[in-house]
């Protein structure tokens, strides 16, 4: 079962941008609690306990209980607006969740055993296409994350979503293809040392060519360039 975290949050009596203004000169982060088909309920967090949770692996699909009072909702944390200068939250959203409804969340991708794998021991390299997959699920049933097993894998091989064994109920949201999670690439160096090596030999001149303009003639045989005429005498 996924992780469940509660957050203390205070009520906010007011909406509108002076009132978020004198909630951030308080020192708090300015926020609302919405879905589940009931009225939106405005709340102030503690931006220290939202930078906590932005800090930890997993987030988006972390399960939270908001307390506001004497009332508990359990949601999830959907967006973090910042200040694009200090960066520091300016306002947060959370998602307000129902028993048995069909959400959307992000869960994150975790590998294991990259030293039981041949092609990572080889010098191979974990190309990881998402480190997260979107899926829909209930708030009863949603993963903490997704492990994919790494051993025995070779340099070439590609992991697909069929690789993941997700619990039942949980469908992704890409449904139309077996779509790439990551793959074990060929080591860095030796890319490298082939593209450098077709450069190299791109660049030398062809056997036999001409000397560039203004080059020296080669040595040996050449026929001697005829001396420059001389001036008429007046």
């Amino acid at each position: 079962m996924v992780e469940v975290v509660t957050i203390e949050a205070v009520a906010r009596e007011r909406a509108g941008k002076g009132a978020a203004r004198a909630t951030r000169r308080a020192g708090h982060v300015p926020g609302v609690i919405y879905g589940a088909k009931q009225p939106p309920r405005l709340l102030s967090v503690d931006p220290r306990v939202v930078l906590k949770e932005l800090h930890r692996p997993g987030w988006r699909s972390r399960l939270y209980d908001v307390k506001v009072g004497e009332v508990t909702e359990r949601a999830l944390l959907r967006d973090v607006q910042f200040h694009p200068v200090t960066d520091r939250p300016q306002h947060v959203d959370f998602q307000r969740l129902a028993a048995g409804q069909e959400i959307r969340v992000g869960v994150e991708v975790v590998f294991l055993n990259e030293a039981a794998s041949p092609g990572l021991k080889a010098g191979g390299v974990l190309n990881v296409v998402r480190h997260e997959v979107e899926v829909y699920c209930t708030p009863e049933t949603v993963p903490e994350k997704f492990e994919i097993d790494l051993t025995g894998l070779t340099i070439g091989d590609t992991i697909h979503w069929s690789a993941v064994k997700a619990p039942p109920g949980i469908r992704p949201v890409i449904a139309d293809r077996d779509f790439t999670i990551a793959t074990i690439a060929p080591p860095t160096k030796q890319v490298e040392t082939a593209a450098s090596a077709e450069a190299a030999s791109s660049a030398a001149p062809a056997k036999g060519a001409a000397p560039a303009a203004g080059g020296k003639a080669a040595s040996g045989g050449g026929a001697k360039a005829a001396p420059a005429a001389k001036p008429a005498k007046k």
